[in-house]
This record gives C-alpha cells, sequence and structure tokens, in this order.
C-alpha cells in the first residue's frame, strides 16, 4: 500500500527540479572546457554525479509516495519551467547559481531533519525501504524510510557545502577543483 505524502513531505521531497542544476552545470562546465581547451579538474563529473544522485532521490521517493498520473505531469511541467530558468541562470551568473542550489541544499538538511522528527515521533510512518534505495546506498535489507532519510539528508549535506565551495572559488576567480567527499549520513 503506497504511503500519501502530505504537502510538507511533497515539499521535502522536491526532487524533479533538483537534478536540474547538476545536469545543467555539467554541460555548461563540459561546453566551456571544450572551447578553452582546458582540463576541468573533476567539476564535470562532480556535477554531473549530482545530477545523478537527484535523480535516484526522485526514483526512491516515487516507489514510496506513488504519485497518481496528475502529480506525474506537475513534476514534468516543473521540471521543464526550472530546467529552463537553471540554464540561463547558470549561463549568465554561474556564481548565483551555485550558491541558489546551496541555499536550496540548506533548506533540504533542514527539511530532513523535521521529517526524520515527525518519523521518530511517530506521526509519520516508518516503512519498508524501496529496494532502489537499499540498492543504490548499499542499506541493509532491514533498511526504513528513516534510513533512507538519512541518506539522502547525508547527500544533500555534501551537496550544499560543494556547491557554497563552487561558488566561493568562482566568486575568487578561480576554477574550482573536484570536491567529491562523502559526509557522514548522520551528519548535517
Amino acid at each position: 500500500m503506497p504511503v500519501r505524502l502530505d504537502v510538507d513531505q511533497l515539499r521535502v521531497h522536491a526532487h524533479p527540479f533538483t537534478g536540474a542544476p547538476g545536469m545543467v552545470g555539467g554541460l555548461l562546465r563540459h561546453l566551456q572546457s571544450l572551447r578553452q581547451i582546458r582540463d576541468d579538474r573533476g567539476w564535470i563529473s562532480e556535477l554531473l554525479d549530482e545530477a545523478e544522485n537527484e535523480r535516484m532521490h526522485l526514483m526512491t521517493f516515487v516507489q514510496i509516495a506513488q504519485p497518481t498520473r496528475l502529480e506525474r505531469y506537475v513534476i514534468m511541467f516543473t521540471q521543464a519551467v526550472f530546467y529552463n530558468f537553471y540554464f540561463f541562470l547558470y549561463l549568465l551568473a554561474p556564481r548565483t547559481a551555485h550558491r541558489v542550489v546551496g541555499y536550496f541544499e540548506e533548506e533540504a538538511v533542514a527539511s530532513y531533519t523535521q521529517y526524520l522528527e515527525e518519523i521518530d515521533a511517530g506521526r509519520h510512518e516508518n516503512v519498508a525501504a524501496p529496494r532502489v534505495a537499499i540498492d543504490y546506498w548499499g542499506l541493509p535489507d532491514s533498511a526504513t524510510l528513516r534510513d533512507v532519510i538519512l541518506a539522502v539528508r547525508a547527500d544533500k549535506a555534501g551537496r550544499r557545502d560543494r556547491n557554497h565551495c563552487f561558488a566561493d572559488t568562482l566568486k575568487q576567480g578561480g576554477w574550482p577543483k573536484g570536491l567529491s567527499h562523502t559526509v557522514s549520513a548522520e551528519g548535517s
């Protein structure tokens, strides 16, 4: 039986558009690297990994929430609008674009922390983790929604830090080096 997510939970799971920044940034940095015949220092991979990770967040929460056809159309529309907005933002102001993502991720960490509190207080059912989440994050077969939220929150905290670092480096006129690192699932 699918767990229906209320408005607050749907706000927490706004992954349909959050995959766009990594894809847009990766694409534009790739083209810049080709034009300048310059090594990207791992940045393209970092951004495309971000997009893939957000896609997996979406696939996980689709399994949990099982959105209706209408909700899927809303997801597609939102994604199309946001992708184009973010493309032009990144094209015109990449530092601002990374800063915006950093702030989005800060809010996501806070939202996931509140979501964990709701689960721990028994106000939201702590259902079994979907197989896609177990496989992607290497969770035990007995993993629950709480375990998934911890993994997603750790991803968000890492992206928050990386995007703020990218924005800071761009402010200094540099070309950021990829910052792949892990953040503990318990950390925020």
